[in-house]
């Protein structure tokens, strides 16, 4: 019975002990989690450096779209003014007028040489483009001599704009001969018209 009395009081101790270290340690797990917590917190002025920077990043890529954007308003608004300019361009240089020749004649008349004249300025004045001169004949003689004649114009036309100051290699020609007419008709009215150089202004090519 003593025995036992002793052995029961020794465990009461044991037990004691235990809880005293247990909560010991529970304790000084306490503080250090506390510790560690405190530490991994940024303090007030690390998180007002840290807005401080967000701010100003987000301010630097607003400003950056910005001007982004700036740059594609501005290279649409470029782009519409120079579509703008090469259409009134087209548009003018499809104005100038055809030059026509007497039956089996591929000399310039005064009232060609006038037209040729204006031509010369304009592509002087736009040298970004070029020209092709389209020579055509009536459909009397063969295919052969109107094809070879049709070249002969088309020279003349070439021959005076080059020395008006042109650049040959801006000039091309070709010929059509009788086989492009404006008027089919079969009569001098329809013939006259179909004698004739067309010109073509295009940009040159980049």
């Amino acid at each position: 019975m003593k025995r036992n009395l002793i052995i029961v009081g020794m465990m009461v101790l044991i037990c004691s002990f235990s809880l005293i270290f247990v909560g010991g340690c529970a304790k000084e797990q306490a503080i250090r989690g506390d510790v560690e917590l405190a530490q991994a917190q940024p303090s007030a002025e690390e998180t007002a450096q840290a807005q401080a920077q967000a701010q100003a990043q987000a301010e630097a890529q607003a400003q950056a779209e910005k001007e982004a954007a700036l740059r594609e308003k501005a290279l649409k608004e470029q782009a519409l003014k120079d579509k703008a300019l090469e259409e009134k361009m087209l548009a003018e240089a499809e104005s100038f007028k055809e030059i026509y020749f007497s039956f089996d004649k591929y000399d310039l008349s005064p009232e060609a040489r006038d037209i040729l004249k204006n031509l010369a300025d304009w592509l002087l004045e736009h040298s970004d483009f070029e020209i092709t001169i389209e020579g055509h004949c009536d459909d009397r003689g063969t295919i052969a001599y109107n094809l070879a004649l049709g070249e002969r114009r088309a020279e003349a036309a070439k021959g005076y704009l080059t020395n008006l100051g042109v650049a040959n290699a801006r000039i091309t020609t070709i010929s059509y001969g009788e086989e492009l007419p404006v008027d089919p008709g079969q009569n001098e009215a329809a013939w006259a018209k179909n004698r004739r150089d067309h010109f073509i202004v295009f940009p040159k090519k980049q």
